[in-house]
């Protein structure tokens, strides 16, 4: 399949050679047609499968035909749960709309608002946000609605973990009732599901990423610790190997990204740290230092487990396991992506077996162990009590949450679960 068999527009399809792009990906295959058709979906893929891409060439193909509602206001609102993620989207929207000229623009924390307010005076066709920043401005009475055709939630699972639930719900309930929601997601279950239901109409669904499907092209393995200094002298055995070209490695707080990044340039590595109590403007020139191969090592934390592309990043190092199983999957994915292979190795000290265990669940398989000479542990591994599943579903299934599966769609059940926000959906806007 070609991407001129989507009857896209003679100028997208321009966009999308000038970009490199030959065939459609599986979720671009999956998804484009629907979006074409304007009806609500909710789908799920791995990362570095061109996901932004199934969402934006359809919708720049709407934005094609003029409105019929007046106003300034955007036309598209994507939500992202991150700056990182927001500039990707909004990198990814230039990209294919590059010989279409709609007025697109993003608004996110950690820059100033003057910019942001004169361009939510100004007609708008694409806005990408995220939510917290998002909110500043409609509390001002700075956005308009009032023409707002397509609503997209980028990484829903990321915003709910987020505590950008009530952000969410406030955002959407300020749109017309009448209107388009992309939902998209790591995993399509539990409070995202719920979310759905609240949110969507009668979506078809397509699930092409589940937390049992293994990342082939990346090579996965732990190293036992008995302490922080005990995992530093793994991370140095690592980054003096010649096989890594540029790594992420990520910490559980910012403050043990930035000692650690301090460290090793101390250290002799060319090294930065990455995370949300930076600026904006800081964070971007430190990730496009990474993509210009001037940072062979960047410390971060969980900021950087979506939206961060780099090409040639040959590994990812989990210095501290996340405390969220699912971001384990987000964090391996910023490497092996497009079809390149990559390495990614975890160090376990005493406090994150359970971590381990709960990854090795939601995966359903179990992470190899390795060594490394002389620097073994001093203790045995624990018994985590793990055994990986024998009995996986198989591809056509029923899927858990009452959606039905016909060539990878389907449609939510009218009965389950209600929305069930729980303590963590304060809002807390220091990483967008």
């Amino acid at each position: 399949m070609q991407f001129n068999e989507f009857n896209l527009d003679a100028k997208l399809l321009k966009a999308v050679d000038a970009a490199g792009f030959t065939n459609p990906t599986d979720i671009q295959r999956e998804a484009i047609p629907v979006v074409l058709t304007g009806g609500d979906l909710m789908a799920s893929a791995q990362t570095g499968t061109g996901k932004t891409a199934a969402f934006v060439l359809p919708i720049l193909q709407r934005l094609l035909s003029p409105s019929s509602r007046r106003g300034n206001g955007p036309r598209v609102l994507v939500l992202t749960p991150t700056r990182e993620l927001a500039a990707q989207v909004d990198g990814d929207i230039q990209k294919f709309n590059r010989f279409c000229q709609m007025r697109a623009g993003n608004v996110v924390g950690g820059v100033s608002y003057g910019p942001q307010i004169k361009l939510l005076s100004r007609p708008l066709d694409l806005l990408v946000a995220t939510p917290g920043r998002l909110m500043d401005h409609m509390e001002e009475g700075l956005v308009d609605f009032s023409r707002l055709e397509v609503l997209v939630l980028d990484e829903a699972d990321r915003m709910l973990d987020m505590g950008f639930i009530r952000d969410v719900r406030k955002i959407a309930g300020a749109m017309p009732e009448k209107r388009q929601t992309l939902l998209f997601s790591a995993t399509l279950e539990g409070e995202v599901l719920s979310m759905a239901k609240e949110l969507m109409r009668d979506p078809a669904c397509i699930q092409l990423a589940v937390n049992t499907q293994r990342h082939d092209d990346i090579a996965q393995h732990v190293h036992q610790a008995d302490d922080p200094a005990h995992k530093h002298r793994l991370l140095t055995h690592h980054l003096g190997s010649e096989s890594l070209n540029q790594a992420v490695v990520f910490t559980r707080t910012k403050r043990r990204a930035d000692r650690l990044a301090k460290k090793l340039s101390r250290e002799g590595h060319n090294c930065a740290a990455l995370h949300g109590d930076m600026r904006q403007g800081a964070r971007r020139r430190t990730v496009d230092h990474m993509r210009a191969g001037r940072i062979r090592v960047l410390v971060a934390t969980d900021v950087a487990a979506r939206g961060l592309d780099i090409k040639g990043l040959s590994h990812v190092i989990n210095f501290d396991l996340p405390m969220v199983a699912e971001d384990y999957i987000h964090r391996i994915g910023r490497t092996g992506r497009a079809g390149a292979s990559g390495t990614a190795i975890s160090f376990v000290g005493p406090e994150d077996w359970e971590l381990l265990s709960g990854i090795q669940r939601l995966t359903g398989w179990e992470l190899a162990r390795e060594t490394v000479s002389g620097l073994e542990p001093s203790v045995r591994e624990p018994s985590l009590g793990f055994r990986a599943r024998e009995n996986r579903r198989p591809k056509g299934a029923k899927s858990k949450g009452g959606f039905r599966r016909g060539r990878g769609r389907g449609a939510p059940s009218k009965n389950g679960g209600g929305f069930n926000p729980r303590s963590r959906n304060r809002r807390r806007r220091v990483a967008s």
